[in-house]
């Protein structure tokens, strides 16, 4: 630990913030100003004009927004450089009147020294000084020289921040660890954007934290390329969401989209799960041919000559004719629904030939009027739509596939070679929720399908122009007010008044199935399956990602060994980083999970834990009929050595109902369960639902029940194992298990 800093030196850094916060305030006063200024202007004139006072606005608002995020530990640290310069280092950048740089912005390059100077390389740094805050007071200097020449006598205390990070107690939502990023962490955030970066990493390696990091820093530096597709950052449940939600906004970034797998198809919030064996089937690539023919199945000409009346006159309709249309719209390679339009144009003007013979050799003498005119008699008629519709039918991705879910006899027809069983698997009531699972299988759908026709009148025409001119305009007022980079003419478009409420980019693209990202984090990547990959990579179509796992966590059966394996159906190009220094379990707790996922015959990434427990992990062996009291008795022990901090209980699925009854009543409000219940002191869980998160302290109850329950169950145990920063309790059925 350091030595007590002097009070002159506290007192110094003190004003020096004080300096900040007041630059902080003066600047967020100064832009409400300036909004205010932009409200107050009328709507009137020109749409140019409107468009640059909306584009002022929208500028305003979001850097409003974010000098709030940003009040809490503003600054953090403070380089000394061998000519004597300070440098300090904060969430944002500051400058005062003039201009002059108040306080680095922690992803410029001028920064990076912070995490990445060491003694053997000082980056021409002599010495590295870590702030403590609270509020808008410093609590604690600590210093690491690495440089001494001219320097007075410091501690070396380069480990004692992190350290403080580590062992602080968690509050049930994820903190950033901006102020205590380490050199291995910090060279894969400063990573280049482009291409497929995989990161590796055993529990408590910092996975999320760098992964969240990495999104923050890409914004920033490439922030005029990422201005206008985004940044989507996708996890593995909501659960998961709600923990890291604040960390983006606190680092000074409020416009990146966050989803699960079963958010990114507009229109449907998918929560529920399928069964593992269900999963699996829905999550094969061999989805992608299943659909595929499903579509096809959806095309074709009747088997017998079908009879048409247009008015009094009675067509009989060859299959030929029908297949002939049918081949020419697939021949365009367009998908279903946009397709058919060719189909049904084809099939017309087959059919008007048809028509026109016929009552010319009735002896009738036909213009190129009536030609015209008997066309469009037979658009209108019902009998040819419902001749048309039968072959060719507009379909939504929804309806598709319950189609194919609830008709096994059409699902037989489809896949000739699958054992019953398989198909069986598929198989539920027309009006069942989609679950995760259906959500890259309803884009995969989309994509084969298309936008299903709408009318095209007048207004939808206008609605068009007028969306070209506002963008045209947005671009002008950005060239205007030289903002380039800082907002895109579409997002601009998408904020003026005429086009209704602002919309965020996660709003937009909760509505558009089309919308691509500049780039996409991946976290719990290991998770993924071929369709959800197949359908991420429509998102990214310049094939820019982060993804971030660890091999030896994934819970699913079918689930993959290597990373070549598990991202095929994105990419055979990545580059690969690993992370190997534990950052969140203590070494006691660490030891246990790995010694177990071995035995086990569970591959892991070892990892070496920077700091030991005060306490060692604890086993109680209770009985069935006792466990519930056991629980409790834990959780009354756990809470006899601190009431601060979060309290996990993680047991199999099927018991964390009657274990979260038993806790409620001996601790009510206290207890929380389930996603819903991360903020509360204590909350009860399944081990996927504690994917990703860290607590204090954690109670696993019967280890043996969790590895029995699922497939890959050991993989899950190993997660709920490596949830804690302080304490582990396990609780047993047996005194010879573990």
């Amino acid at each position: 630990m350091s030595e007590p800093t002097s009070a002159s030196e506290l007192d110094r850094e003190q004003d020096y913030l004080f300096l900040l916060y007041g630059r902080l305030d003066a600047v967020k006063a100064e832009a409400q100003r300036e909004l205010e200024k932009v409200r107050m202007g009328t709507a009137g004139g020109t749409h140019q004009a409107r468009s640059e006072r909306d584009a002022m606005a929208r500028i305003y608002e979001d850097r409003i927004a974010q000098l709030r995020e940003v009040n809490d530990r503003l600054a953090f640290g403070r380089l000394e450089t061998t000519e004597g310069d300070l440098r300090y280092i904060g969430r944002i950048g500051l400058r005062d009147a003039d201009l002059q740089p108040l306080l680095l912005d922690w992803r410029v390059p001028q920064a990076s020294a912070f995490y990445q100077a060491t003694a053997a390389h000082p980056l021409g740094i002599r010495a590295r000084r870590h702030l403590s805050t609270q509020g808008r007071s410093i609590t604690r200097i600590e210093d690491e020289v690495l440089d001494a020449t001219g320097l007075d006598d410091r501690p070396l205390t380069g480990e004692s921040a992190l350290m403080a990070a580590l062992t602080a107690q968690r509050t049930g939502r994820m903190q950033d660890i901006v102020g205590t990023i380490q050199a291995e962490q910090d060279r894969i955030i400063r990573s280049d954007l482009r291409g497929v970066m995989v990161v590796q990493g055993g529990p408590g390696t910092g996975k999320t934290a760098v992964a969240l990091h990495r999104a923050a820093y890409l914004l920033y530096t490439f922030r005029e390329r990422l201005a206008s597709s985004g940044l989507l950052v996708v996890g593995p449940s909501r659960s998961f969401l709600q923990y890291i939600e604040q960390v983006l906004p606190s680092l000074g970034e409020t416009g990146v989209v966050l989803s699960s797998v079963g958010g990114l198809y507009p229109g449907v919030d998918a929560r529920a799960d399928d069964a593992p064996e269900t999963a699996a089937v829905k999550g094969s690539a061999r989805m992608t041919d299943l659909l595929r023919r499903a579509v096809a199945s959806r095309q074709v000409a009747p088997a017998e000559p079908q009879s048409v009346w247009i008015d009094n006159e009675r067509l009989e309709v060859h299959p030929g004719l029908i297949q002939r249309a049918i081949q020419k719209a697939q021949d365009s390679r367009k998908p279903h629904n946009e397709a058919r339009n060719t189909f049904v144009s084809s099939a017309l003007a087959a059919l008007t030939n048809q028509l026109v013979d016929q009552l010319r050799e009735g002896g009738d003498t036909i213009d190129s009027d009536d030609v015209r005119m008997l066309r469009e008699d037979l658009r209108s008629s019902h009998d040819v739509r419902v001749l048309l519709n039968t072959a060719w039918l507009p379909l939504t991705p929804e309806k598709l596939l319950r189609d194919l879910y609830a008709r096994p006899q059409w699902l037989a027809t489809l896949t000739p070679s699958w054992p019953a069983e398989r198909r069986a698997l598929l198989e539920r009531d027309r009006d069942a929720e989609f679950t995760v699972s259906d959500v890259p299988l309803l884009d995969e759908a989309a994509e084969l399908l298309g936008e299903a026709p709408t009318q095209t009148d007048a207004s939808e025409k206008e609605a068009r122009r007028q969306r070209k001119r506002d963008i045209e305009n947005a671009e002008q007022a950005i060239a205007n007010m030289d903002v380039e980079g800082m907002v895109s003419a579409e997002a601009l478009a998408d904020g003026f008044a005429e086009s209704g409420p602002r919309l965020t980019a996660a709003e937009r693209a909760a509505t558009d199935r089309s919308w691509t990202y500049g780039h996409i984090v991946v976290d719990e990547a290991q998770e993924l399956t071929p369709m959800q990959w197949r359908l991420l990579r429509r998102r990214a179509p310049l094939r820019s990602f982060t993804i971030v796992g660890d091999i030896a966590q994934a819970s699913s059966s079918s689930a993959a060994g290597t990373w070549g394996e598990a991202i095929r159906a994105l990419t055979d190009d990545f580059r690969l980083e690993e992370l190997t220094v534990n950052y969140r379990t203590p070494a006691q707790i660490a030891e246990l999970a790995e010694r177990i996922a071995e035995e086990h015959g569970l591959r892991i990434t070892r990892s070496r834990s920077v700091r030991e427990s005060e306490w060692a992990p604890v086993r109680i062996v209770a009985a069935a009929p006792v466990v519930a009291q056991a629980l409790v008795d834990a959780v009354e022990a756990d809470r006899a050595i601190s009431t601060a901090g979060t309290l996990a209980v993680i047991a199999p699925d099927a018991d964390v109902p009657e274990l979260h009854r038993a806790l409620s009543a001996r601790f009510g409000p206290l207890v929380g369960l389930g996603v819903d219940g991360l903020q509360a002191a204590i909350t009860v869980m399944g081990p996927r639902t504690s994917k990703g998160l860290e607590f204090d302290s954690v109670v696993v109850v019967d280890p043996d029940g969790i590895i029995g329950a699922e497939p890959r169950g050991v993989s899950s145990l190993y997660v709920a194992l490596t949830r804690a920063t302080q304490r582990l309790t396990m609780i047993t059925r047996t005194a010879d298990m573990f």
